[in-house]
């Protein structure tokens, strides 16, 4: 069990959200964020990503779980000191939410273990004021 707690720990996850106002139709309850993650392989194994578990939750406190194979259409393998990043987006009917979930990964030793994706938060400029 220790060893796929020290696997999970050597992957580093950024998130960059962004408002996308050119897609967003506020006055109708739609707001539409972009985000850019970075996956980043700390550790000495390569390992493959092969599926995602997402919680969004708006800011009514509406909870939406989005899971899916790879990301993006891909099951990325990164090898040890690569960073892999992809760019998608996420509707939300309120101007702000969070983020976060897990990416279920495999070792190249066939071990399955699961890397945690920090909350992050999804919010509209008008939301601000």
């Amino acid at each position: 069990m220790s060893t796929q707690k020290s696997l999970a720990t050597e992957f580093e996850i950024v998130a960059k959200p962004t408002y996308v106002a050119a897609e967003s139709k506020p006055d109708q309850q739609y707001h539409f964020f972009a985000y850019k993650m970075i996956i980043k392989n700390t550790g000495s194994v390569a390992a493959q990503l092969v599926s995602r578990h997402w919680i969004i939750t708006d800011a009514l406190g509406q909870v939406e779980e989005v899971r899916g194979p790879g990301v993006v259409g891909l099951q990325p393998k990164i090898q040890p000191g690569q960073t892999f990043e992809y760019e998608s987006a996420c509707p939300l009917t309120t101007s702000f939410g969070t983020m976060k979930g897990t990416y279920n990964m495999v070792s190249d030793e066939g071990e399955n273990f699961v890397v945690d994706i920090p909350e992050f938060y999804l919010i509209a400029p008008q939301a601000l004021h």
